[in-house]
């Protein structure tokens, strides 16, 4: 069984496609990290938000963030369209020791709504519990995120804790704690 970091997936299932980001998806990756309605609910140190040059970002995802085995990021896209940017499937959070990893999403404004996020979490447990050594996945969302809150329900996730966490905002966030094993 292959451990999270051994390569770089391209992963397929019957409506979504999770494949490295390239250099051809650069404009619709600047638009969605240029909307304020995409992370208002998210970290303010995501990867893709620390660089104001694109490209750079995209190099970046396959460079040290994914040799240092920090983050695994693969652009969201649909099976019929394949070419067509959705948003991001990032790994992260990889502890070999103890099998686990953590997930988290990001969509395009545009494709809210569609089921996008929920099959692309089953997309990556799947790929997680199948062809990884992984045993535990965990994920964190703000509490007024209902709507990743039902993604990860509808993936069999449970909430396991209410906690503040320092997610870069003047204030601790309150974030729930999701995991499946």
């Amino acid at each position: 069984m292959k451990k999270l970091f051994d390569e770089i997936p391209y992963l397929v299932n019957d409506r979504i496609i999770l494949r490295p980001v390239a250099e051809g998806d650069a404009e619709a990756l600047r638009e969605m990290t240029l909307n304020p309605a995409v992370y208002r609910y998210l970290p303010t140190f995501l990867y893709e938000q620390q660089d104001p040059d694109i490209h750079a970002v995209i190099r970046g995802f396959y460079g040290d963030l994914f040799r240092k085995k920090q983050s695994l990021i693969l652009a969201v896209c649909r099976k019929e369209a394949p070419e067509t940017f959705c948003g991001l499937a990032e790994f992260y959070g990889f502890r070999n020791i103890l099998h686990k990893t953590s997930i988290g999403y990001r969509l395009t404004e545009k494709f809210w709504g569609m089921g996008i996020a929920t099959q692309t979490v089953k997309l990556m447990t799947d790929y997680l519990f199948t062809e990884t050594d992984t045993e535990l996945v965990t994920a964190s969302t703000m509490v007024e995120n209902a709507a990743s809150a039902r993604v990860l329900e509808k993936n069999g996730f449970l909430r396991i804790a209410r906690v503040p966490e320092d997610w870069g905002y003047p204030r601790l966030t309150v974030a729930d704690k999701w995991v499946r094993r």
